[in-house]
């Protein structure tokens, strides 16, 4: 895919993706995108076909990978739509039917896909490619199991894994957000272990911030993506 580098970030539910990532958006306007998934399920009202540009779909290995037993069907169809909910309430979707969207994943179309509640959803080369010619940053925010699937295509993004400093603080701040019952909790702690292993593999990662400190660690990612960051604002101006 030609134009800016996509960037997949992976790492768990507390090591402060969302964070991090909302910091340098404000500090980079219009820098970023975010692709519009596709789903088999009906619109509910008031979505509407195709929109959600400022959406962030969590890219999930929810059918590959063990752990996704973590999550509920609300869970993983929240993850398909926009975790900053006070900066926007646009869930819309790619709408289409099951044996379309079959026919795209047989064909190698998605980069990623999941079925729960009898519905398929995804995201599309398409439209990952549809934000790069706008001229903008996609993000993407997968597992790591996600992130081994998108190594098998053409995508050429810049992989950051962010990592808490030790499990103790994971879990400090997950009980902290009094989200969770204690079954949730050990399950995604669960999750966390076998993410925070697989992220030492040589090669998966083009960096891993351990977020031990907030500041350090958005400035080790802007460092990262500066680079990008400057070929985009050097094409808009």
């Amino acid at each position: 895919m030609s134009g800016p580098r996509p960037v997949v970030l992976s790492g768990p539910s507390g090591a402060g993706k969302s964070t991090l990532m909302k910091r340098l958006m404000k500090e980079h306007e219009g820098i970023f995108g975010f692709s519009v998934s596709h789903t088999t399920r009906d619109p509910r009202p008031g979505e509407e076909n195709g929109k959600g540009l400022n959406c962030l779909p969590m890219l999930l290995g929810a059918i590959l990978f063990p752990v996704a037993d973590v999550y509920s069907s609300e869970d993983l169809e929240s993850s398909f739509s926009c975790p900053n909910k006070s900066e926007t309430t646009d869930k819309d979707y790619h709408y289409t039917t099951r044996e379309v969207m079959q026919e795209g994943i047989d064909n190698g179309d998605f980069i990623e896909n999941a079925e729960f509640s009898g519905n398929l959803y995804g995201t599309s080369k398409a439209a990952i490619q549809d934000v790069i010619d706008k001229n903008l940053m996609c993000i993407l925010d997968v597992d790591i199991q996600g992130v081994r699937r998108i190594k098998e295509t053409e995508l050429n993004p810049i992989y950051i894994s962010i990592q808490p400093p030790s499990m103790d603080i994971l879990e400090k701040r997950l009980r902290d957000r009094q989200t969770e019952t204690e079954e949730s909790l050990q399950k995604r702690l669960e999750a966390a272990r076998i993410d925070m292993e697989l992220s030492n593999e040589p090669g998966v990662f083009d960096v891993v911030i351990i977020n031990d400190d907030l500041e350090r660690a958005y400035e080790e990612l802007r460092d990262i993506l500066s680079d990008e960051i400057q070929k985009v604002k050097e094409v808009k101006s």
